[in-house]
């Protein structure tokens, strides 16, 4: 068999135009467009990966979100975790009753209701570790600064305080003895579970957390005198938390998250993530899930929420 290139010599003497006939032979040919029951990704909705591509199969080119006004499913169902599959809103408590909490402490003695507190009202944690009956530098850190009305006046509005106190007395007149002493080593392993993680080798010492829980200052050590020092410190240390806030909520509502209210004005952020015949489900920054009404939210909460449905109905 002669070569390809005796061959289109040959057509070109005898005038036969065939050399494109002879290589669309010896080329592959592009396959036909083929249809795409599954979009461009060739994958079925049920098996593709989350965030994979667009709802109607399409691949999302880099910065190709599309915008849009969120509708009333702000996170999608898989992403959302239940207690209990058979009835998946039976264990959330209600929203009330989240914001109807114990009222706060000037000093927290739980982490937990501190953080809380922290992230829900935008404020950094200030955590005291001290030794309240053997540390002098710890009475005279209270004395001159902390016990102060002015200082009293700015924490309240600035801070969230907790105090953890390894030498504290329990005075309960409805403990008995055991009760007490058994009370008494809780504090004591509780105080030490804390020293240990923020690392703190002394008293006094004062860790500042932002509202997201990063530690953002850290003062070891009290000299008398020095209260108007250690209060700039953390004043200094409350501006940088308060603009870092700013930050964080500002990408979390870019998330889906908002400010709610309910008919008493009491707020809470969190992101909206099931409804159902009036019922809301939310979720808060820090996980904690509860469930409300849209009865019991405010007007400005129940308007937005008359035009998430109207947007979700309209064609």
């Amino acid at each position: 068999m002669l070569p390809l290139r005796w061959l289109c010599l040959v057509a070109a003497v005898f005038g036969v135009t065939g050399c494109g006939w002879i290589g669309s032979k010896l080329k592959p040919t592009a396959p036909k467009d083929e249809p795409k029951p599954f979009g461009e990704t060739g994958i079925p909705p049920e098996l593709r990966a989350r965030g994979s591509g667009n709802a109607d199969g399409s691949v999302v080119a880099p910065g190709g979100n599309k915008p849009g006004v969120p509708g009333l499913a702000l996170t999608p169902r898989e992403d959302i975790v239940f207690t209990n599959p058979d009835d998946p809103e039976a264990q959330l408590p209600e929203l009330a009753d989240l914001l109807a909490a114990p009222k706060s402490k000037t000093w927290e003695d739980s982490e937990t209701l501190a953080r809380r507190r922290a992230a829900r009202e935008g404020k950094p944690l200030l955590i005291w570790f001290t030794s309240s009956q053997n540390s002098p530098m710890c009475k005279a850190l209270n004395e001159e600064l902390f016990t102060t009305s002015d200082f009293e006046k700015w924490a309240n509005e600035k801070l969230v305080r907790l105090r953890v106190d390894d030498a504290m007395r329990v005075d309960d007149p409805g403990l008995s003895l055991d009760e007490a002493r058994s009370r008494e080593i809780d504090v004591k392993n509780y105080a030490a579970e804390l020293k240990m993680r923020f690392k703190v080798m002394g008293h006094p010492t004062l860790i500042l957390l932002n509202s997201s829980g990063e530690v953002i200052g850290r003062y070891v050590g009290y000299k008398r005198g020095g209260a108007d020092f250690t209060w700039g410190l953390l004043k200094h240390g409350e501006s940088v938390s308060t603009r870092a806030y700013a930050a964080w909520r500002d990408g979390l509502e870019k998330k889906g998250y908002r400010e709610w209210r309910d008919r008493r004005e009491r707020k809470v952020f969190a992101k909206l993530v099931a409804y159902a015949k009036g019922e809301l489900t939310f979720v808060e920054p820090d996980g904690t899930r509860s469930r409300t009404h849209e009865d019991k939210l405010s007007d400005v909460d129940r308007s937005w929420l008359s035009g998430q449905k109207n947007h979700v109905s309209s064609p």
